[in-house]
């Protein structure tokens, strides 16, 4: 399994140097990784360093919380697309899907799809917050709104696992009857583990392993 096609390399912590962007650009190259995932200020910087390359922009809008304002989360969105973000990842308003608020919860999306146009949307649903219910909510949520992917974690839920296998079968489950797509992230740092969210029903991984998740393939 060519694993290096699945990965979004990625580097969101807030103290991130300008040397460690480019060491994830230039290791984003090197792995042919599919993309990399940064957060707003870095966009301009990374479209400009990767100029010429396949490596696809990826950025995060509401992050990490989700909490903010709707029209906030359109306009970073439309502003990530200005300065050249190739894909968009936005956090779900989580308080309003727990309060069964679910026509909130639909808009807050449908708006920054709409800003999206034809930009990929993933919709990062935080499963360590959330219950099986309402990660079958969220999903067809998703659904409805017509984003392109479902993701399950930021990997910044204080003591939160990430990624599970169990919470990818039930998303693809869920989804399958759909053109909604899975990205798994949050503590994918094994190649085994990897490998098990793929075959639960992942076709994307976010993570900040993604070369050490390589090192038994051929490079």
């Amino acid at each position: 399994m060519d694993l290096s096609q699945y990965i979004e390399h990625t580097l969101l912590k807030a103290d991130a140097t300008k040397e460690e962007l480019i060491n994830l650009f230039e290791e984003a190259k090197k792995y042919s990784f599919i993309g990399v995932c940064i957060n707003g200020c870095n966009v301009k910087f990374a479209k400009e360093y990767l100029k010429g390359t396949p490596v696809k922009i990826v950025t995060v809008i509401g992050f990490p919380l989700g909490a903010c304002i709707t029209e906030v989360k359109a306009f970073e969105a439309k502003k990530a697309i200005e300065d050249g973000a190739d894909e968009i990842d936005m956090v779900i308003n989580i308080q309003s899907l727990k309060d069964k608020n679910y026509s909130y919860t639909k808009e807050d999306i449908q708006k920054v799809k709409q800003v999206c146009k034809n930009i990929p949307l993933k919709v990062i649903i935080e499963t360590d917050l959330l219950t099986k219910e309402e990660i079958i909510k969220a999903c067809n949520i998703i659904a409805e709104t017509q984003a392109n992917y479902a993701k399950t974690s930021t990997g910044f839920v204080k003591n939160g696992v990430g990624a599970k296998e169990e919470d990818i079968k039930l998303m693809a489950e869920t989804l399958k009857n759909t053109n909604v797509k899975i990205k798994a992230s949050g503590g994918i740092k094994d190649r085994d583990k990897a490998i098990s969210l793929i075959k639960s029903g992942a076709s994307r991984l976010g993570t900040s392993s993604g070369v050490k998740l390589l090192k038994t393939d051929s490079y």
